[in-house]
């Protein structure tokens, strides 16, 4: 199916059914250091809840929403990157994605929302793309600032997370090619 190519080591491929075990496999490998920025962890108890994540995804492309791709590296696959819907009439968006443990700093992620910017901009023709991540999280909040992402605000009290309330800052990225 979809497949880009960022290097000779990395690439984005749209997630598909026969993933759903490598996707489980990675999500309970980092589970500890996934749950502390992601609501949904405790919840991804098994293989099945991996497949049904990954049927949305597919549904959510099929009617032209945006998608989730697997980031795989040397074979690997060592993440997620993906839209979380498009406004078509605002023509806007937003990026999420998240790394598996053992595949951080390597560049992955910046690599893959870089290319997840470019096709929103070049292909889709979009006008703006937003990143939002809690204040704590450090290495997420790195990838919007390498990328050129303006810090716009901060959501206070944005998502809630296992019984805890947690800050958002929004960055947003405009597409000046657009008219």
């Amino acid at each position: 199916m979809f497949t880009h190519v960022i290097n000779e080591h990395t690439e984005l491929r749209l997630l598909e059914e026969r993933h759903a075990e490598e996707l489980f496999q990675l999500t309970d490998s980092s589970r500890a250091s996934l749950r502390q920025w992601l609501p949904w962890i405790d919840a991804t108890k098994s293989v099945e809840n991996s497949r049904e994540f990954i049927k949305g995804t597919l549904n959510q492309f099929c009617k032209n929403d945006g998608f989730q791709a697997g980031i795989w590296y040397k074979g690997e696959l060592a993440g997620v990157a993906g839209l979380h819907t498009i406004n078509w009439s605002n023509r806007s968006t937003s990026i999420g994605y998240w790394p598996g443990e053992s595949f951080q700093g390597k560049g992955l992620m910046t690599q893959a929302c870089q290319a997840i910017v470019d096709y929103c901009f070049q292909e889709l023709d979009l006008k703006r793309i937003e990143i939002r991540a809690a204040t704590g999280n450090e290495k997420s909040l790195a990838i919007p600032k390498r990328l050129g992402f303006k810090k716009e605000g901060c959501l206070e009290k944005s998502e809630l997370l296992y019984g805890e309330y947690v800050d958002h800052y929004v960055f947003g990225l405009i597409n000046d090619h657009h008219g």
